[in-house]
């Protein structure tokens, strides 16, 4: 009886063209190499811009409060937020500093990686004020209001940071990291290049992404936009059959720099031509 299954199941398997692509893909993923889930979570939140606030409501006691913000990370991770005295989440914070915030990596896609810090939101020494306020700019160059006389900085001293993803990078699953484990965790070095190779890729090599998708992954995509790239590899956004998936695309080795990363991703593409011919 159990035969009979196996068999039944062996055909529907080879009858089902989207099952067997993700077979493909779960198959791939499962291998390909990615960064140690708390240097993946300290990496994207430092680059990324903004979040969801929450606080303790002045005004509603007992209630909840959210607020989208724009934020900076300091050397060690820690959340910079540049508040008005007018805004109403600045004076929940100054009654009780006990906040979260929430960093969605791709915030039209529900089912990527979501990272949630929990702290304390408290005011930065004067002595540090400058230092921060250079991060701060560097990270959003247009905050010219930081200078106004009601805006001072705050930064968010993490308790925990807690992670999910969903459907799209499920292999990193969830989790939480101390205080003293994210402050001493590494920001990967190649990230910060994701936004110019991405973009040229994306624009001027389109068709060489989808070769090297194709190759690396046995899977018959008909689109590749890269999404971001790290020291180990990049990923991508696919379709095929209709679908639309989240890919992980490893490099054959740890890239060093940006010139690095270029190195290997020819030396892919040279790969994937020479199965072709």
């Amino acid at each position: 009886m159990a035969s009979t299954n196996q068999s039944a199941s062996t055909a529907a398997d080879v009858n089902n063209p989207q099952l067997n692509v993700f077979q493909l893909i779960q198959a791939h993923q499962e291998k390909a190499a990615r960064l140690p889930p708390i240097e993946e979570i300290k990496t994207i939140l430092s680059y990324s811009l903004r979040g969801v606030l929450s606080t303790f409501s002045l005004k509603y006691e007992g209630y909840p409060s959210g607020s989208m913000v724009d934020f900076a990370c300091d050397a060690y991770g820690s959340p910079i937020l540049a508040v008005s005295s007018l805004a109403v989440h600045t004076k929940d914070l100054l009654a009780s500093p006990r906040c979260s915030l929430l960093v969605s990596k791709d915030p039209e896609d529900r089912t990527d990686l979501v990272i949630v810090v929990h702290g304390d939101a408290l005011p930065v020494a004067e002595s540090e004020t400058e230092a921060i306020r250079s991060a701060y700019l560097a990270t959003h160059p247009e905050a010219f209001w930081v200078d106004f006389g009601d805006f001072q900085f705050l930064r968010i001293e993490p308790k925990v940071v807690r992670y999910v993803s969903g459907v799209a990078t499920a292999l990193l699953g969830s989790g939480e990291f101390s205080k003293e484990e994210f402050r001493t965790a590494k920001v990967d070095p190649v990230y910060q290049f994701s936004k110019p190779i991405t973009s040229h890729m994306n624009k001027d090599h389109a068709d060489e992404t989808k070769l090297i998708v194709q190759h690396s992954t046995s899977v018959p995509v008909e689109f590749a936009d890269m999404l971001d790239i790290d020291s180990l590899g990049f990923n991508v956004k696919a379709g095929c059959q209709g679908n639309t998936f989240k890919l992980r695309i490893p490099f054959t080795r740890r890239a060093t720099d940006r010139k690095d990363v270029k190195t290997l991703i020819v030396e892919m593409l040279q790969a994937a031509r020479t199965v072709i011919k």
